[in-house]
């Protein structure tokens, strides 16, 4: 589905969204084996929104609950001089902690690659889990990283200049992922 509003186009409802991280959950247990040994750790923002998400739709199809949690990530960026200051946001790690887990990191849109470094990075300071999994809401492709995600709700093509939006109802009052540019 793709509609347009004002500049933006709409590349993905609510309906969408849904349908994504149902289809990301299944993909988690099935790769997983199950819940079991599994920690959800979502990336400040939204990925933190659609972190809780996916391990509550981990519970309804894996029949058990799934540890979820945040891992902040803005003091292991590398691009701290060139962007405006950010606020860091807390980190939240289960009380089981990571350490033999299968973690699996959550963000809304994979770029460049350069956060889900710093989430590697930032991990590693908290544990040492069995394996990382990526989950991503929109993998728009331009990786200046070796990143590839494991969980994909949908590839978007897009040029550099493009702006890809996630808006979650939870964050933003609104639920939809436009592209503008």
């Amino acid at each position: 589905m793709s509609t347009r509003t004002g500049s933006a186009r709409t590349v993905m409802s609510e309906a969408d969204i849904t349908r994504a991280l149902t289809r990301i959950s299944h993909e988690i247990l099935e790769s997983n084996k199950g819940p079991d040994g599994l920690v959800v750790l979502g990336i400040p923002t939204r990925g933190v929104t659609l972190a809780q998400r996916i391990a509550r739709l981990l519970e309804r199809f894996g029949g058990a609950p799934v540890p979820t949690g945040a891992i902040d990530v803005t003091m292991y960026r590398d691009d701290l001089h060139r962007n405006p200051t950010r606020t860091p946001q807390p980190t939240q790690i289960p009380p089981a902690g990571i350490d033999g887990r299968v973690v699996v990191l959550v963000d809304d849109v994979l770029f460049s690659g350069r956060s889900i470094r710093a989430a590697l990075d930032a991990l590693q300071d908290v544990g040492r889990p069995a394996a990382v999994r990526l989950a991503i809401l929109v993998d728009r492709g331009h990786r200046e990283l070796p990143i590839r995600p494991d969980f994909v709700g949908k590839n978007l093509p897009s040029s550099r200049d493009e702006r890809v939006n996630v808006r979650l109802t939870e964050v933003d009052g609104a639920e939809e992922v436009t592209i503008e540019g």
